[in-house]
């Protein structure tokens, strides 16, 4: 758990291991002022390889939405039901969530950027057969095992920024990159209206095929590996190759367990934090909660907004930018005073910080979400000028981004080097819920109406609204008591 201002050690000092058993072995480690530690690059270096896990992250959340607005097309052309095809997006979004479970751990075990480079050419391929599925079990299929390999920048982004930056200049950085996996939904139905309006659904993947590809290829030349361990499994390899004496090299903190037992011990981490840690299991359960509504409303937005106020395909997607402005608004005002009152409570607690000191604006969205859910269900359920639900999804969006920016930037403070595992704990429940909530959403609110039904939602998001509040008060008592050896 983390307790100080900086929640790992210096990442080259050399010198005896205090452990006996390796006291004849020379230490490598960082030294302070090491060009090769991540947080030490410069900034344009770091912000390059944010650059480009961010657009990861973008791309396959705005994917897993972008042919919505084609749902009924690809029913009509692939003889099926619209319910029918929103299985593609159900499968997709669930392997979004499970991908972590096993890449954010390999990810701690391999290194970050062997990850990235492997699985997102693999999800760039697989756009391919899913431009061309034949039948809807093709479609589904394909796409969910895209799902899987997609998830790789929601998977390492979080442990990635963590590798280069220090706590106290984190949060802000962490919010543009996590506008991906909330503005991809958002931006996806927009852009993929306009395609399948003037160029057909397939279109959608084609597309995605050429983007995807790109972002591969640069990732290939420019993407630098930040995983300190895997930086100096490098370096010790170099002097071994270097030394003309018998020297033996230690890596610190060297973990001698067989390869077999590391990793397998890596791969029941993200399980293990989410179902021994209260606190992680109680805010996922919140971003779950969160995620559903979101899906569930982007799925019926067609439905909401092409039946209730006879919008075509193109201005519906226009709708999808009302949380997409919200999100911009807390990036921009709200998420880069998360590192402020983090830095300021820790002043005043002896210079020590706590993963709490993240948690106190996450209330602004607790606050936001519910009423932003009541005030569309009933403005949508009596018809009211399309302008006024458009503006609650404004303060939906605010509130959605911040709640996941101050529960990932408490993830990373508490958990540290496994940032990674943490955060993927988060993730699965949060896509699994949000993959399939939207399969039962169409029912919903055609038995009761939109006003109830979203309601629904609303209420959900109400009875855990005080969890920020309480986990601040009551955190440190819960991490405590509930500590674990990963």
């Amino acid at each position: 758990m983390a307790g100080g201002n900086d929640e790992r050690s210096p990442l080259l000092q050399n010198g005896q291991a205090n452990d006996h058993q390796h006291e004849d072995e020379q230490i490598i480690d960082f030294s302070k002022e090491d060009d090769e530690n991540p947080r030490n690059w410069p900034k344009g270096r770091k912000l390059l390889n944010v650059g480009i896990i961010a657009f990861m992250a973008v791309l396959s959340p705005l994917a897993s939405a972008m042919f919505t607005p084609g749902i009924a097309q690809i029913a009509e052309d692939l003889k099926t039901t619209g319910d029918i095809v929103v299985g593609a997006t159900t499968g997709f979004v669930v392997f979004l969530g499970i991908g972590p479970l096993i890449l954010a751990p390999l990810s701690e075990t391999f290194g970050r950027r062997k990850l990235y480079l492997v699985c997102f050419a693999i999800f760039a391929l697989l756009q391919i057969p899913t431009a061309l599925s034949p039948n809807v079990g093709a479609l589904i299929g394909v796409r969910t095992i895209s799902g899987f390999f997609g998830s790789v920048g929601v998977a390492n982004g979080g442990g990635t920024i963590s590798d280069m930056f220090h706590p106290s200049e984190r949060a802000g950085v962490f919010g543009w990159y996590l506008l991906g996996p909330l503005l991809g939904p958002t931006l996806g139905p927009l852009f993929g209206g306009l395609i399948v309006q003037y160029l057909g659904w397939r279109w959608i993947f084609w597309i995605l095929t050429i983007v995807c590809s790109f972002n591969t290829i640069v990732s290939f030349f420019f993407l630098k590996e930040s995983f300190a361990p895997v930086i100096l499994e490098a370096r010790k390899e170099s002097y071994m190759r270097s030394s003309d004496s018998n020297t033996k090299y230690r890596i610190a903190g060297q973990d001698d367990r067989p390869s077999r037992t590391k990793l397998a011990s890596s791969m029941k981490r993200p399980l293990k934090i989410l179902f021994t840690q209260p606190i992680v299991l109680t805010m996922a359960v919140y971003q779950a909660i969160l995620f559903g509504t979101t899906y569930s409303l982007y799925t019926n937005f067609q439905a909401i907004y092409g039946s209730l106020y006879g919008f075509n395909t193109t201005q519906v997607g226009l709708m999808y930018l009302g949380p997409g402005l919200g999100f911009m608004i807390a990036v921009w005002f709200i998420v880069p005073k998360i590192d402020t009152v983090y830095n300021h409570l820790a002043s005043k607690n002896e210079g020590v910080a706590k993963p709490e000191f993240r948690l106190p604006l996450a209330n602004i969205g607790a606050v936001f979400i519910p009423i932003s859910l009541f005030w569309f269900a009933w403005t949508v359920e009596y018809k009211v000028h399309w302008i006024v639900p458009l503006i609650s999804t404004v303060f939906f969006g605010l509130g959605q981004i911040t709640i996941l920016n101050t529960v990932q930037n408490y993830y990373i403070d508490s958990f540290s080097k496994y940032a990674a595992s943490a955060i993927a704990a988060g993730a699965v429940f949060r896509s699994i819920v949000g993959g399939i909530l939207p399969l039962g959403a169409p029912a919903l609110f055609e038995k009761v109406g939109y006003g109830w039904g979203v309601s629904v939602f609303a209420f959900l998001s109400l009875a855990l609204s005080p969890a920020p509040l309480l986990f601040y008060r009551f955190g440190q008592g819960l991490r405590e008591k509930f500590a674990i050896e990963l």
